[in-house]
């Protein structure tokens, strides 16, 4: 027997809205694991990092009576995971350190072949980056989103997102130095 498909983000959204606990409780399993993946990343804190997630949560649920489904309800959730890091890392200072112990990542193919301690480099080298070149970096490359996804979260335009990521790969490659650098053949 086939097991039915799952009920989309933007039914249980509406159900959630209309009061329906159930339906926002699918919502907090199917999504909580990636908004505590972006709060860790913006952070840098274990602790923070669930502060901001519930916070977000909160905040989710009382907003959703005035959803517009103009956005993808996993959008709109980074969106609000985002804005909360923010505020969390805009109370402390600037850039926080990341560890790579508590930062959960699991490196792609390509990075399947890179030794600890350089990923160790690259993971400090992304924590010391202006946040505003940090959150669109992570958003982009390690949570996967698109372009458009990633500048809908952001409310930023397309080009003004690949900017800032431009930037922001020029400005990491920048701390990594030499060592990182493509060589020539």
């Amino acid at each position: 027997m086939r097991e039915p498909a799952p009920v989309p983000d933007e039914e249980l959204a509406a159900r959630a809205a209309a009061g329906d606990h159930g339906a926002f409780d699918t919502l907090v399993r199917r999504h909580t694991a990636r908004m505590y993946r972006v709060a860790l990343r913006i952070t840098g804190s274990t602790a923070e990092a669930e502060d901001v997630v519930q916070e977000a949560w909160l905040s989710a649920w009382r907003a959703l009576p005035g959803f517009r489904y103009e956005s993808a309800v996993s959008t709109w959730l980074y969106r609000v995971t985002t804005n909360g890091a923010l505020r969390q890392v805009r109370r402390r200072k600037p850039t926080v350190p990341l560890d790579e112990g508590d930062a959960g990542i699991v490196p792609g193919p390509e990075g399947q072949v890179v030794s600890a301690e350089q990923v160790d480099t690259v993971l400090r080298a992304i924590s010391e980056l202006d946040v505003g070149q940090r959150i669109p970096l992570i958003l982009r490359e390690f949570e996967g989103l698109t372009y458009e996804e990633v500048a809908e979260v952001l409310e930023v335009s397309v080009p003004a997102l690949r900017a800032r990521l431009h930037r922001a790969r020029v400005a990491l490659l920048a701390k990594l130095g030499d060592n990182f650098r493509p060589r020539e053949r």
